[in-house]
């Protein structure tokens, strides 16, 4: 069976993520690796990336169960500047090198967007470019944190039932970063934590 590699920050995981594993999932095996950041052995969070890798994955557990896989092997390790320039950088072949360190057989790699595409092909990685849906986990995060300070809980529509119910258990990490400064920066395209950059 071939392997299906979807890569993104699912921070939070929304019904979009949830209709793309489900669509992968009737064909193909899926592996699924949740974007994380590193600064020796810490997770960095921050308004961009409220979730750690494993809230993230208890999330997709929750809703398909073992039907999937998820994989913390799509990680970066501070400082993210050796991941730059692309191509070029030593680190970013070993983050593909770790990408694929447990996939066995045929595989390809998943996303929504053209340019990613574009420099999946670059590395190799196999990409299957599918269309890009409209609702997006920046949009529903943002709508998080407008609810903090009294505003309509529109986003729990946007996210399966059961990651409602584990972000509402979690409502502390919501509360810390909806009035924080978004402490991030991006480099060609991508976001990366501030703090570990350098």
């Amino acid at each position: 069976m071939t392997i299906a590699i979807y890569l993104a920050h699912l921070n939070p995981v929304t019904n979009a993520h949830a209709e793309i594993i489900r669509d992968l999932s009737k064909t193909d095996k899926v592996v699924v690796m949740p974007v994380r950041f590193l600064n020796e052995e810490k997770e960095i969070n921050s308004k961009s990336f409220p979730f750690s890798f494993e809230l993230r994955k208890e999330m997709l557990e929750s809703v398909f169960g073992e039907s999937i896989t998820v994989s913390s092997n799509y990680t970066f390790h501070a400082p993210f500047k050796k991941y730059f320039p692309p191509l070029v950088s030593k680190g970013s072949w070993r983050l593909r090198k770790e990408i694929l360190s447990e996939i066995e057989g045929k595989y390809y790699t998943y996303t929504g967007d053209k340019a990613e595409g574009i420099m999946l092909k670059l590395y190799r990685l196999k990409p299957k470019i599918g269309q890009r849906k409209e609702l997006s986990a920046t949009s529903v995060k943002n709508e998080m944190y407008e609810s903090v300070s009294g505003g309509k809980k529109e986003w729990e529509k946007q996210v399966p039932e059961q990651v409602a119910e584990i972000i509402n258990k979690n409502w502390d990490i919501v509360e810390k970063f909806a009035s924080s400064e978004d402490n991030t920066t991006r480099v060609l395209g991508m976001k990366f934590p501030r703090e570990g950059y350098t």
